[in-house]
């Protein structure tokens, strides 16, 4: 990556103290870590997998995708469609002006910030080719990580719901992501069935 150190590890140290500010805990390994700053873990860990010569602006965008996700709840928004909508396009817009703030601080001019909040902000799925690498390390980071709990929450969904929550997601990911979550990443050995029936596989 041919990029300032010293000002990526800055930004991304201000992306990681704001995350650490999450109430929400998760505990890994006997350890207690706040969520949204596990996430964001998890992703750069998944693009380092995924492409590791990615660009700093992807580097960026995927620390801090969901940065402070927990100030904008799902619970202040109607539960229908369209307010599950809102909910995604306010987070959206929240993350990129967020992540933008800190990149300031850190020394970031406006285009390298406007770049990162496109992705953040799923701008140009399937056009642009950073907010693709963005959208794919999401969805195998789900796969891996978040799969096996968000099943547990949803134990009243039968197998066509399942069905259309991963055909939807496998939409959205190119083919190269395909590939890598069918080869490389550990899915949840108990969801492969159905994973591997849904996706035609």
């Amino acid at each position: 990556m041919n990029f300032c150190q010293q000002r990526f590890d800055c930004a991304v140290a201000l992306f990681d103290a704001a995350n650490a500010q999450d109430p929400n805990l998760e505990s890994v390994n006997g350890d207690t870590i706040p969520k949204e700053l596990l996430y964001s873990i998890r992703m750069s860990e998944m693009l380092l997998r995924f492409a590791p010569e990615a660009s700093e602006a992807i580097c960026l965008a995927v620390r801090a995708q969901h940065i402070q996700r927990w100030k904008i709840p799902r619970s202040d928004f109607p539960r229908t469609t369209f307010g599950y909508k809102q909910w995604r396009s306010r987070l959206y817009k929240f993350h990129a002006e967020t992540a933008g703030q800190l990149m300031r601080k850190a020394g970031y001019d406006e285009e390298m910030i406007g770049r990162v909040g496109n992705s953040i902000a799923k701008l140009g799925i399937k056009v642009n080719p950073e907010t693709q690498i963005l959208e794919d390390v999401a969805d195998l980071v789900f796969l891996e990580h978040y799969l096996t709990g968000f099943a547990a929450q949803h134990p009243e969904y039968d197998e066509a719901k399942w069905s259309n929550i991963l055909q939807k997601t496998w939409k959205k990911m190119s083919p190269q992501g395909r590939a890598f979550a069918l080869s490389k990443i550990r899915l949840p050995e108990s969801l492969t069935p159905l994973i591997t029936k849904s996706l035609g596989q």
